[in-house]
């Protein structure tokens, strides 16, 4: 069953302020493009999904969504506490304390997201210092907690993250960036290059956390089955722009655009 379907519909969204806005983003190599002229909003308690093949710029617009790369045009606005913050117009103290505290990115690659040379409680800790926290047994504790709550064996809190699996290290990076309850969490092919089982319990546990917490969440991803169990609205790109978008069944389901289609009836074919 989709996830969606367990959810707030569009309606209920547009009723709210939205947590992110980006205003006509682009973001260029040299002469290369890596996405143009997007202009999109995220919705609280929403998961945005961004789908297309390698290259289509995915990556790049949710780099630069997350305050990881900033933009060569355009803007990215966060509303914190009925305020809205220009992202790239804070000094940059600022902005790499929201980063920091208030915006959690899951990266594909573990090691972008995690200090291997640190244990996996120092990880999850070192958030909770950048708010401020500096009693070690609240460190350990809070940190165990996590680990117990993306289903980490607590036994290895002091253990290195090298000597963690694939699917383990995911959920180290999720407890790290959860532990500060933020807003905004931003996931860069999650699952890519798990095994299908492993690939599973992951979603259903972001499943559960996005519904437990109200997360936001833009998830980039290659493949439609992990769009369609997590997202509820769906943006195709190819060339850096987006060609169509939408609620996530309405998308694959019924896609309007040749290349959505090429996409789907070759995720059929697969």
């Amino acid at each position: 069953m989709a996830f969606s379907s367990e959810s707030s519909n569009q309606a209920e969204w547009a009723a709210k302020e939205p947590v992110l806005r980006a205003v006509r983003l682009s973001h260029f190599y040299g002469q290369r493009v890596g996405c143009a002229g997007v202009s999109l909003d995220l919705w609280p308690g929403e998961v945005l999904g961004i789908v297309g093949e390698s290259g289509s710029g995915k990556s790049t617009l949710l780099r630069c969504l997350s305050g990881w790369q900033e933009p060569s045009q355009g803007r990215v606005q966060i509303r914190r506490e009925g305020e809205v913050l220009d992202l790239y117009a804070l000094e940059e103290s600022v902005r790499r304390r929201l980063l920091r505290t208030q915006i959690g990115v899951v990266f594909q690659r573990a090691e972008e997201g995690v200090r291997m040379r640190v244990s996996a409680g120092g990880n999850i800790g070192e958030r909770l210092m950048a708010e401020g926290m500096r009693h070690y047994g609240r460190l350990r504790e809070s940190a165990r907690r996590w680990m117990e709550r993306v289903e980490l064996d607590p036994a290895r809190l002091d253990d290195l993250p090298c000597t963690y699996s694939g699917g383990m290290l995911q959920r180290l990076q999720i407890a790290k960036n959860l532990v500060t309850e933020p807003r905004l969490l931003f996931l860069d092919e999650p699952t890519t290059g798990l095994d299908v089982s492993v690939q599973a319990r992951l979603l259903d546990l972001l499943r559960r956390l996005v519904r437990e917490m109200n997360l936001s969440v833009v998830m980039v991803t290659h493949d439609l089955a992990v769009a369609r169990v997590l997202a509820h609205r769906l943006l195709v790109m190819m060339g850096g722009q987006v060609v169509e978008e939408g609620l996530m069944d309405r998308v694959l389901d019924d896609p309007q655009h040749p290349y959505t289609q090429l996409l789907v009836s070759s995720r059929l074919v697969a």
